[in-house]
């Protein structure tokens, strides 16, 4: 059993991180740092007050693009910067410090500069930080401001107490980066999909041993199984991975991680506690026969065997289809040399599932041991979803978003 790394709610989330005139703008670059730490894009907006407080230069740095404080990018050319594409580029637009300048700019909608703009155009989720003096955040006005952005869906990171740059003592802090970054995993949490979902998967090859150093195998290097178990994570999923043996580190956030050898190891753990699971999915190439009879030492080879009598065995996917509750959603993955698609469709209602991920050995840069794939996937209605050649984080993607679908049809 493997040690699970901490849950990582921000990784491969694109954040649009605002700075507005406060002297808190400061901490905005340990912000991107940690943001970025924690696996996020971020991507600075500034306004021309932030801009006094920090350079545009810091954080083009910090986060390897470009910093956005203004329509053009170049007077000189005329060149138009799109605040509506970078509105929609981001999961979310956080903007931290949010002077109340900028509160009550958002609560009425004006559009006098660059950062505002983008909070127009913005589809994505909005959160504020808030940071001024006591006296500012706790007069009326503001206190109105952030109500009304509650009442509209605008998360609002509270202000902390503490020394203020006045010198007053007092609420009107900005939260300290970590803090930030802390609110941003647990407000994606809440927010997540396949929050409150339990999910097993299985990934990579089993190994059949002929004696103690030979084994009947296969060349699965368990790549599409990690990213897809991380894909679940990401969304929210509590996710316990059985892994056969491969040269991959277990996947950052997963509940539980599991290290199998053969076939019977693998369905042993596949097996306990099946029903508690909403999801299993079984991306692991299990060797289909073992050796009826195997030895404990190494054989030399004069006394290796003129053949080797095989068997067959466990089939968890089977076994998968045919205990499954009315809950619960079992996924296959079928790997074919030919375009295998009658076969796939024959393993899909052989076995009870919901859906199957069919992949083929035909198609260069798909199947084992790349980190590619290109899949096609099919429900019980027969209907092919198919995919162009993407690296394999792409593609488990994919397959997350196809669960969502039939999850929420």
């Amino acid at each position: 059993m493997g040690s699970p790394a901490p849950y990582a709610a921000l990784h491969g989330k694109r954040i649009l991180l605002g700075i507005t005139g406060s002297i808190a703008a400061y901490k905005s670059a340990i912000l991107a740092r940690e943001l970025q730490r924690r696996g996020a894009t971020v991507r600075v907006i500034m306004t021309p007050g932030a801009i006094e407080f920090i350079t545009p230069l810091t954080l083009a740095t910090l986060t390897d693009h470009p910093v956005y404080s203004d329509f053009t990018e170049n007077r000189d050319s005329g060149e138009w910067t799109n605040h509506v594409e970078l509105g929609l580029w981001g999961d979310v637009f956080i903007v931290a410090p949010a002077t109340a300048n900028t509160l009550s700019a958002f609560v009425h909608g004006t559009c006098d500069n660059f950062l505002q703009a983008v909070h127009l155009s913005s589809r994505c989720p909005v959160c504020v930080a808030p940071a001024m003096d006591l006296d500012m955040l706790s007069h009326a006005a503001t206190q109105s401001n952030i109500q009304h952005l509650q009442d509209r869906g605008v998360g609002v990171i509270e202000s902390d107490s503490g020394l203020l740059a006045s010198g007053l003592e007092g609420k009107g802090r900005m939260l300290e980066p970590e803090a930030i970054a802390d609110w941003m995993e647990h407000w994606f949490n809440e927010r997540a999909p396949l929050r409150n979902k339990k999910v097993i998967i299985t990934a990579g090859p089993t190994q059949e041993p002929i004696d103690s150093v030979r084994f009947i195998g296969n060349h699965s290097s368990g790549k599409m199984g990690y990213a897809l178990a991380h894909a679940l994570v990401v969304q929210g999923a509590e996710v316990h991975l059985i892994s056969g043996p491969v040269q991959l580190n277990a996947p950052k956030g997963v509940a539980s991680f599991t290290e199998v050898q053969t076939a019977e190891e693998m369905m042993t753990a596949a097996s306990r506690n099946f029903n508690d699971f909403d999801i299993a999915i079984a991306t692991a190439a299990v060797a289909d026969a073992r050796p009826k009879k195997s030895a404990a030492i190494k054989l030399h080879r004069n006394e290796l065997p003129d053949s080797i009598e095989l068997e067959p065995t466990p089939d968890i996917l089977a076994h998968w289809g045919k205990v499954k509750a009315a809950h619960q959603t079992v996924v296959g993955f079928a790997l074919e040399t030919d375009d295998g698609v009658a076969s796939a469709m024959s393993k899909l209602k052989r076995k009870n599932l919901d859906f199957i991920v069919l992949n083929s050995t035909a198609i260069k840069g798909a199947g084992f041991g790349t980190d590619t794939n290109q899949v096609s996937i099919f429900n019980r209605d027969g209907k092919p979803h198919k995919f162009e050649l993407k690296s394999k984080v792409e593609v488990a993607d994919d397959i997350v978003q196809h669960l969502l679908n039939y999850l929420n049809p």
